[in-house]
Formats: C-alpha cells, structure tokens, sequence
C-alpha cells in the first residue's frame, strides 16, 4: 500500500477510535506459526494450548476439553491452524479461539451465576458457539448467527452431533442473520460478544447491543490487509478499545455482498 494511502487510512481508522477512551497499550504482533499447539487428540491440542499459556482459566479448559472440534472440522480438527469450511468461510485456528475466550472470561464467568447472554457473530461450524455455550453453563444462552444459510445448517448439524441438549434446552439459538446487525429483539442485551469475521469498521449495532461491563471481541480492518484484533469494554462512562493483535479472518460480509461468496 502506498504511503498516502496507509495514511488515509489511518486516518479514517483513528478519527473513530479518538471518539472512545482508548487502551494505550501496544499492539502484540504475533509471527506467523508461533502458536503451534498441534495434536493427535482434542485432549493433546487443548492440553498444548494449556501449556503455551494460551488457555490460564480451568473452566475454559473443561469447556474446550468436552467440545471435540472433530464434529466442527472437515479435514485436520487438531491442527493449529484455521480451516475452510466452504462458502468462502472458515474456522478459525484452536489459538485464536482460545485467545477470544479468555478475553471474553471474566464477562461470562461471574460469581453472581445471574443469566448470561452471548452472541457469537459468524458462528460457520458453530464450533465456538458450542464452546461458548459449555464456559457460560446452564442458566444462559449463546445466539450464534451467521448470514448465510447453509453455514447456519451445518452449526446445527453439528451441535447436534456433539450435544443435542445444547439446542434441545435452549442453551443454544441459531439464526440467519447479518453480523452487522446482530439481534436487537433480544431486549436484554449481550454480555458478551464475540465476532469471527472482519469488519472494516465498528458495528454501530454490536456496540450498542452490549450490556454494560460487557466485552466485545472483534477483528477489524480492510480483506487481504493487516487486521487488528480489538477488545472492546463497556461501561457507563464510555467505551474502552484495547488493540490485541494482528489478524487475518475473513471479511465480515452483508447482504450487499453475500452473493460473492
């Protein structure tokens, strides 16, 4: 990218981000293939991950453990590494989902065990809404929404396979629908909302749709470009935006552009 246009883009970036109170900390740049926590077993993947540091919290590791990504993954489920699902989407690699959920922690995870909502935005194989489901327990529930169809299909098909009492007792909704918009019906708002595609800004409604002291993990930036991975905390004074790390995910698609994929 020529300089100007890097510029520009900067720019455009930092006049939204200079509307929020803003995390100072630097940005941990992480080099392709330094998390390579592969294994032969879901055991050995989750216990590497473990190992590496990635995965601090017992409750997280019992939930990733019990939700075998061999229901999720097509070709190499305990590889390190993200995955095609079809549809010009994919499942991201074991590290980052691990990454998204120990942010996400201490908003799902509250000694007050009051009902916990979470939204998981392009939920494809539905592999992390499961995950997600399992941390939260029993009094909660995870909207896992994808916009499109097939892939919201296939995330049924397989939680069904995994656990069917997932969707059975409601702990789990799955829906057709842009990320974009994530789901305003649902009055009570989002303790926490992770987004698996990237946004080229920040959806005004994902923020709006989280609770306060919620927490909304988000990649953002333009396709085929360096992303940034963003933690966005809630409270009644405002928003905080802490810069994580350099990403690469697909692009968080709309209506607009869905028939390109």
């Amino acid at each position: 990218m020529a300089p100007k246009a890097f510029l520009n883009k900067a720019v455009k970036l930092g006049n939204f981000f200079a509307s929020f109170s803003y995390h100072t900390s630097k940005v941990r740049f992480v080099e392709p293939g330094s998390w390579r926590c592969n294994g032969n077993s879901n055991d050995e993947l989750i216990n590497k991950l473990c190992e590496s540091g990635i995965i601090t919290h017992a409750k997280l590791r019992a939930a990733m453990l019990k939700t075998d990504r061999a229901h999720y993954s097509n070709y190499h489920p305990y590889v390190d590494a993200p995955e095609p699902i079809g549809y010009g989407q994919s499942i991201s690699a074991p590290h980052m989902h691990a990454t998204a959920c120990e942010h996400l922690y201490s908003s799902i995870v509250k000694e007050s065990k009051s009902k916990i909502n979470i939204l998981d935005v392009g939920c494809g194989s539905g592999y992390l809404t499961a995950v997600l489901a399992r941390l939260a327990g029993k009094n909660s529930k995870v909207w896992g929404i994808d916009i499109i169809s097939e892939l919201v299909e296939d995330s049924w098909k397989n939680i069904a396979k995994d656990d069917v009492s997932l969707l059975s007792n409601d702990r789990v909704e799955l829906m057709v629908r842009s990320g974009w918009l994530g789901v305003p019906e649902n009055p009570e708002g989002f303790d926490a909302i992770h987004c698996g595609a990237a946004a080229q800004h920040m959806p005004d409604e994902l923020v709006k749709q989280l609770k306060i002291g919620g927490t909304l993990i988000i990649p953002i930036g333009e396709h085929d470009t360096a992303q940034t991975l963003f933690r966005v905390d809630k409270s009644e004074k405002g928003h905080v935006i802490t810069p994580l790390t350099r990403v690469a995910y697909v692009p968080l698609i709309d209506e607009e552009h869905i028939e390109y994929f």
